[in-house]
């Protein structure tokens, strides 16, 4: 039985299909609630293949039919051969037609047909992330242009963490490209080694920007080898790369900082950019981290520096932690729950970074937060809500101590900042998810 969605897209129909050739397309419209991530995207449209990484080590290989091929309206691609040698997937049927129907000078139709034996609701489910992802991604890049955006040489690092994937693959579905700055053996043209102590002066040459993502996990008890390792992976490589950046002729640098600036208990205002930091082991690491991306001449560089609230991704971060406890409705507020979490979406956030890239306006510290704050108690209930479970286990606050030790759990599990994006507010910016259950609707494949 074949699945159909049809969505009206405000986008040529030329547009569209172009979008879909460009690298870094089919990772960005792959479900983040899927197991699953892109190994290589088909060269072409026409007779190209594809492959996916699936669990316990499967691969899904995707074949393209040159017989449904029509240029610029219709690609077609099956599950190939390869796949179906496998015995878990052995059983399944795929084939799916994606069609790009004109529908006026600056308006199509897209509309994809799907014919398989796996459960409906599991591929419309998918089909509607898609389109609305498609949709989002096309007017994050017309807004680019509107503003001059030319294709840029990108160079970046942590390119393969959680937030490095997805704002590689948009940058690359935009027509930019992207220089992966690695630390083992580049395995292609577009990566290059970067050694964090001691970046070689030729790195950058050629590149037009730098988005500096890396930096060790801070989750984790905090002792003196968890303590040396944050530092360690920010402060220094941070100052290297800016000054090699700024020598290089970059024009902007932009870093990821954090909002641990502010202070694990940072009160009840509103925080925007302009609040005093706070006091605490990570509000001092984030300080300097932000003072390392200073460095350099300042030979007119741009300099950005991202304070990232808690990215909401089923991929990672916190939302990957609690999203299998809440679905075996084992999930609850955490202490009494008035603790406030200053959230974003995965997808807005790689939006300020892009944003960063072509604002020119914008510098200095930015708040990368959703403008809706809440409190630790609705974030429970709004979670659950999602995932239709029950909301009846609290963790005492004792909980995260056992874990974390008891600077970690005031550090990270009951922290508490109020923060607003100021800057961003200010400066007009759309955000794709205003409101959190919108966000972890849109993430986590669900109807509210």
């Amino acid at each position: 039985m074949a699945v159909i969605l049809e969505t009206a897209i405000p986008f040529p129909a030329d547009e569209v299909f172009a979008w879909h050739e460009r690298p870094g397309a089919m990772s960005r419209l792959l479900p983040p609630w899927q197991p699953v991530r892109a190994v290589r995207q088909a060269e072409n449209l026409r007779d190209g293949s594809s492959e996916l990484a699936m669990p316990a080590g499967l691969r899904w290989h995707a074949r393209h039919l040159a017989d449904g091929y029509v240029p610029g309206r219709v690609f077609v691609d099956e599950l190939a051969p390869q796949g179906l040698a496998q015995a878990p997937l052995r059983p399944i049927r795929w084939h799916h037609e994606h069609h790009i129907l004109p529908d006026g000078p600056q308006q199509s139709v897209l509309r994809d047909e799907v014919s398989t034996n796996m459960p409906q609701n599991m591929v419309r489910r998918m089909l509607a992330y898609r389109h609305r992802q498609l949709s989002e991604d096309l007017r994050a890049h017309q807004r680019a242009a509107q503003h001059g955006l030319k294709p840029l040489t990108v160079a970046l690092t942590g390119s393969h963490g959680m937030v490095g994937t997805s704002l590689g693959a948009l940058l690359e579905s935009g027509g930019h490209r992207v220089i992966r700055l690695v630390r083992s053996a580049p395995q292609g043209p577009n990566e290059r080694l970067w050694n964090p102590e001691s970046p070689d002066e030729s790195c950058l040459d050629g590149c037009d920007a730098v988005v500096h993502l890396a930096g060790a996990s801070i989750a984790g008890r905090f002792n003196s080898e968890h303590r040396r390792k944050i530092r360690d992976s920010r402060i220094e490589p941070t100052r290297r790369l800016a000054q090699l950046a700024a020598q290089s002729g970059v024009a902007v640098f932009i870093s990821a900082s954090a909002i641990g600036l502010y202070g694990a208990d940072a009160g009840e205002d509103e925080l925007t950019e302009d609040a005093p930091y706070g006091r605490d082991f990570l509000a001092e690491v984030v300080r300097d981290w932000e003072q390392a991306a200073q460095t350099g001449p300042d030979g007119g560089m741009r300099r950005v520096q991202v304070r990232t609230g808690l990215v909401q991704s089923p991929t990672g971060g916190l939302l990957r932690q609690m999203r299998p406890l809440y679905e075996a409705g084992l999930g609850g507020r955490l202490g009494d729950g008035r603790q406030w979490q200053s959230w974003i979406g995965l997808d807005d956030l790689v939006d300020i970074y892009h944003r960063a890239l072509w604002d020119s306006e914008l510098q200095g510290p930015v708040n990368a937060t959703a403008p809706t704050p809440v409190r630790n108690s609705e974030y429970s209930a709004v979670l659950a809500k999602v995932l239709h479970r029950p909301e009846i286990f609290p963790v005492p606050a004792f909980g995260p101590r056992l874990l974390l030790g008891d600077e970690g759990a005031q550090l990270l599990a009951l922290a508490s900042q109020r923060v607003v994006p100021a800057k961003l507010s200010a400066r007009g910016h759309t955000f794709r998810s205003e409101e959190l259950p919108d966000a972890l609707a849109h993430l986590l494949g669900r109807e509210l």
